[in-house]
């Protein structure tokens, strides 16, 4: 039996490199739903479930640390990761700091990008899993 595809939605307003960029992870096995603005993006969260979301963090209508602050209100054990064209480390630690499972910088190798969704999935679930189990992870 092999595993369902993991549901990702990805969000960035650069809609030609979102585009690309889903082609490309849609021809790696994943199911990808595309938000160009952040409002788009909360729409899809509400109508939909997502293994995981991939967030640019700047946009014209949210910027992404806002988009995360939603996702983790509405869906807690979402893995979320940043997407980034500035790669400042203001921008990484605040990211971090809000929530988000881990970074990339833009443009971003694909397989890099892959290895750091499934990880961020895979974290999500044991962290889940431990919860069910009644243990308490701090740290």
């Amino acid at each position: 039996m092999t595993a369902a595809p993991l549901r990702l939605l990805l969000v960035d307003d650069e809609a030609g490199f979102t585009e690309v960029l889903a082609k490309r992870l849609r021809r790696r096995g994943l199911t990808v739903t595309v938000a160009l603005s952040g409002g788009e993006a909360l729409a899809a969260l509400a109508q939909a479930a997502f293994d995981a979301a991939v967030i640019d963090f700047k946009m014209a209508d949210m910027d992404g640390i806002t988009v995360l602050q939603h996702f983790k209100q509405q869906a807690p054990g979402l893995a979320v990761l940043m997407l980034t064209g500035h790669g400042s480390q203001e921008a990484v630690r605040e990211g971090l700091e809000a929530g988000a499972a881990d970074y990339l910088i833009k443009p971003c190798d694909i397989d890099e990008l892959l290895a750091k969704i499934t990880a961020a999935v895979d974290r999500t679930a044991a962290g889940r899993a431990a919860g069910d189990a009644g243990v308490c992870c701090n740290g």
